[in-house]
């Protein structure tokens, strides 16, 4: 049995407290105190997508981080380097460090490790936690394949013996790289595909899948990974869970976009697509769908109009 302190009260937060509790290990989860999920938490000992036994701790003070084995970060993307601020100031060395979370610093470019990694003392080891799986479908005790991944082989060999389940089967990452920019990137494919949906035209997202892989198989390649991880469970093998689910923030809120409904839940895409635009003008590649993607989010293009343009765009062979 490992001491865990999760960091972050929201649906995946609260559900990996839950599931690293419901196999053995001694639990704690953090919130702020002016957190709204944290404090339904408290009263109810529940939220909206399930209930916590009273083995699981709750905490609002991120001091505890400092007695844990393992400290598991789930926030919003953007929030990782003041969350990271705060961990490296209550002192933690020696711990393992994994973000189960999906994105890229907008203003840096960042992949999220790189974030952990340069905000904490070096005593400290960086993981990621990624793959598909919707907390809803694990509750109930649906179960899915999912990838840990770090620069550290031992890191990840301590993280899967100690983590998996017949809940949860975990692979061993070999591309850190690759890994977090095609998980981060999948969710503006989700946001593609909502925008499909509310245009009635579902039947392109095979197309739609096909040619993102391509792209952002590219970008991978450009930073220093491997083509081939573009592949693997974090992008295409979490397409089911993001282009095609219900329970997918990042589908409902591209369908959102097109028929004008209010959307407030988080919709990682949204920010992911403005790093994913700037890597691509780094690193001199082309991202066809996510710059569609952008201008139909951040510029008021018309959707349709946009999906014309692209049918317009030159031929070419499929793999060049």
């Amino acid at each position: 049995m490992k001491k865990v302190f999760v960091v972050g009260c929201g649906r995946w937060g609260t559900f990996i407290a839950w599931y690293l509790d419901k196999i053995g290990h001694d639990v704690k989860l953090y919130g702020r105190e002016s957190s709204e999920n944290m404090k339904e938490l408290m009263s109810k000992r529940r939220n909206k997508y399930m209930e916590i036994p009273e083995s699981l701790a709750l905490t609002t003070s991120i001091e505890g981080a400092k007695d844990a084995d393992y400290i598991i970060i789930s926030v919003g993307s953007q929030s990782l380097a003041a969350v990271v601020k705060q961990l490296d100031e209550t002192g933690i060395k020696d711990k393992i460090v994994v973000l189960c979370m999906k994105g890229i610093e907008i203003d840096t470019g960042r992949r999220l490790s790189q974030i952990a990694s340069g905000g904490l003392d070096v005593s400290n080891e960086v993981a990621v936690w990624l793959g598909p799986g919707h907390v809803q479908e694990f509750y109930r005790g649906v179960p899915n394949c999912m990838v840990i991944d770090s620069t550290n082989e031992n890191v990840k060999d301590e993280i899967i013996k100690a983590f998996s389940s017949d809940l949860i089967r975990f692979y061993y990452g070999t591309d850190l790289i690759g890994n977090e920019i095609g998980a981060a990137a999948k969710n503006v494919v989700g946001i593609a595909a909502g925008i499909l949906e509310g245009l009635d035209l579902a039947s392109l997202k095979g197309a739609l899948m096909a040619r993102c892989t391509r792209e952002i198989s590219r970008l991978i390649v450009a930073m220093g990974g491997k083509e081939s991880t573009v592949y693997g469970l974090c992008h295409l093998g979490d397409y089911e869970a993001t282009l095609f689910s219900p329970h997918s923030h990042n589908l409902t809120f591209g369908k959102c976009v097109v028929t004008g409904e209010p959307y407030t839940d988080l919709a990682e895409g949204y920010y992911t697509v403005l790093a994913l635009r700037k890597l691509a003008k780094s690193y001199g590649v082309e991202l066809p769908i996510c710059e569609s993607v952008y201008q139909v989010l951040y510029e008021d293009k018309n959707a349709k109009e946009m999906i014309n343009e692209m049918f317009e765009r030159s031929l070419k062979t499929e793999f060049a």
